[in-house]
């Protein structure tokens, strides 16, 4: 198993930028391909970005793209989500999440995939 802690949220400005940090602590980091997601109140979790386990390949939902930047450093198991230009519509509690699923290059922006969940960090974007 592996144990996902959030970190970086807070209330910031339209316009401004976040980024938000996931540390991995359990099994194996770089044997986890990595995603974020959100839910803000009252909507249903939707996915947001999604990193292989080679960091090589990254796939985003389109309101986010150009926007956000997922990364991660297997050295130091965490996975990052930079956030720039955010706007009110981002608001809302974001999660990271690690799936065992596939190879070296494999994502996924199917919430059922993931196995491992973080308690998840709050985002106010305040107009």
């Amino acid at each position: 198993q592996v144990q996902l802690v959030e970190s970086g949220g807070g209330l910031v400005q339209a316009g401004g930028s976040l980024r938000l940090s996931c540390a991995a602590s359990g099994r194996t980091f770089k044997g986890y391909a990595m995603g974020w997601f959100r839910q803000a109140p009252g909507k249903e979790r939707e996915f947001v970005a999604t990193i292989s386990r080679s960091g090589d390949i990254t796939y985003y939902t389109e309101s986010v793209k150009g926007r956000f930047t997922i990364s991660r450093d297997n050295a130091k198991n965490t996975v990052y989500l930079r956030m720039n230009s955010l706007k009110t519509e981002d608001t809302a509690v974001y999660y990271c999440a690690a799936t065992d699923y596939g190879g070296r290059d494999y994502y996924t922006d199917s919430s059922d995939e993931y196995a491992y969940w973080g308690q998840g960090t709050q985002v106010t974007v305040s107009s």
